[in-house]
């Protein structure tokens, strides 16, 4: 075992990348389910970026007004190729936001967690899958 376990390097530290933006997407979104404030939001834009290869993503920017009567207008993280039906500008949205950072917010039926899921996924495959192979290479030394 000489160079080998340099090669398996290259899935941990992608496999690890991926497992901590998961792992923080699942937490972020689980601590907005439990401690955030719901509110009714508004569509007012879409901003529209476009991605290296030219694909176009929409994300939508939503305003609310918190609890103490801050207004907000914010766009998603998240974009998606076509606007789904229920997102169009002027549409009603809900909205789930923290108190303290109002930046820090989720658009219900927008905002999905099956992306960090897929993340957290791979990232666990990759990284218990380079481990395996390892530990079965420090094993046949």
């Amino acid at each position: 075992m000489e160079r080998e376990w340099l090669f398996l390097l290259i899935p941990v530290v992608i496999g690890v990348s991926f497992l901590c933006v998961g792992v923080y997407g699942l937490r972020r979104a689980g601590s907005l389910r439990r401690t955030g404030i719901t509110a009714v939001g508004h569509v007012v834009r879409h901003d529209t970026r476009r991605d290296d290869e030219g694909s176009r993503y929409h994300h939508p920017v939503v305003s609310w007004t918190t609890r103490d009567g801050r207004a907000c207008t914010h766009p998603s993280l998240f974009g998606r190729s076509t606007v789904i039906r229920g997102f169009g500008v002027g549409a009603s949205v809900t909205v789930v936001y923290d108190e303290r950072n109002p930046g820090r917010f989720e658009l219900t039926g927008w905002d999905s967690k099956s992306f960090f899921v897929v993340f957290t996924v791979v990232g666990a495959a990759l990284t218990a899958g380079a481990s395996v192979v390892f530990l079965i290479l420090l094993m046949t030394q």
